[in-house]
């Protein structure tokens, strides 16, 4: 069964706004992508692989709940379809440049306060905790 990192009590906490109906859903797809984003890092589990450290099981859900909340600003649904086209027109159809994650911790577009929050936590770039 795949780790979930966040409730929707604490994505509603995270961004002072009532959880959308979704909730569960994207939060495991955002705590889908932070497992990808931390391939490396080293942390305690318990035999269900949550982490066990209070600062890291914070980070975690709070790297949940900013990348939920970035997905709602962007408009992304966190599927990735949205990062592979840099352009894309309608008539008469076409598209150019596929984007890349190059340089993305897993490849995944965290958003910017997910990867803060898990870089302060000392789990990006992977190091032992």
């Amino acid at each position: 069964m795949p780790r979930v990192y966040a409730t929707p009590a604490d994505l509603t906490a995270w961004t002072g706004k009532a959880a959308p109906a979704d909730a569960e859903r994207q939060l495991a797809r955002a705590s889908e992508d932070v497992d990808s984003a931390l391939l490396t890092a080293v942390y305690r589990t318990d035999a269900d692989g949550m982490p066990t450290d209070p600062d890291v099981t914070a980070a975690l859900r709070d790297a949940v709940c900013a990348l939920v909340e970035y997905r709602a600003e962007t408009g992304d649904s966190g599927t990735g379809a949205r990062d592979q086209w840099d352009s894309v027109s309608l008539g008469p159809a076409s598209m150019s440049g596929r984007r890349t994650t190059g340089g993305r911790p897993g490849g995944v577009d965290l958003g910017d306060r997910a990867e803060r929050a898990l870089r302060r936590a000392g789990l990006l770039p992977g190091v032992v905790c």
